[in-house]
């Protein structure tokens, strides 16, 4: 059975965001970081060297193999500001055209700085995210 390399951690959140080397990205992600407190209603943890996830779900891969990863989450990359929408971003289209100005994959949002984008709609976004992964994973914990 394959391992995930990107698990839970004991490091501090606050300890890797004062470690962030561009000003902006850390300034940003210490903005976030009570947003995403409050809209998860929960505090975060560490997923390997640089993801702070919130909660966490199960779910299977078509060889059988059960794996775990956190239900949203973010990260102050070097490039950008990563937004984790697990339940797929695509879903979001009427919020994301609301949002300013952003990137997205399937299911990460890309923010250059968060003072380009409207911090209300990313609420929004994050929480509708949520609800759909707590119901697609009813045994999710946050």
């Amino acid at each position: 059975m394959s391992e995930m390399k990107t698990r839970p951690t004991d490091a501090s959140v606050e300890a890797f965001i004062a470690s962030v080397d561009n000003a902006g990205r850390r300034e940003d992600a210490l903005a976030l970081l009570p947003i995403m407190n409050r809209v998860t209603g929960t505090q975060p943890h560490m997923w390997g060297d640089s993801l702070i996830g919130y909660g966490e779900y199960a779910y299977s891969r078509a060889d059988g193999s059960r794996h775990r990863f956190f239900l949203t989450g973010f990260s102050p990359r070097k490039a950008n500001l990563v937004v984790y929408l697990m339940a797929g971003v695509g879903q979001h289209a009427g919020k994301l055209a609301r949002l300013g100005r952003h990137k997205h994959s399937s299911s990460c949002l890309y923010l250059g700085r968060l003072r380009s984008v409207d911090l209300d709609v990313l609420a929004e976004l994050v929480a509708d995210d949520l609800a759909i992964m707590r119901q697609r994973y009813p045994e999710h914990t946050l």
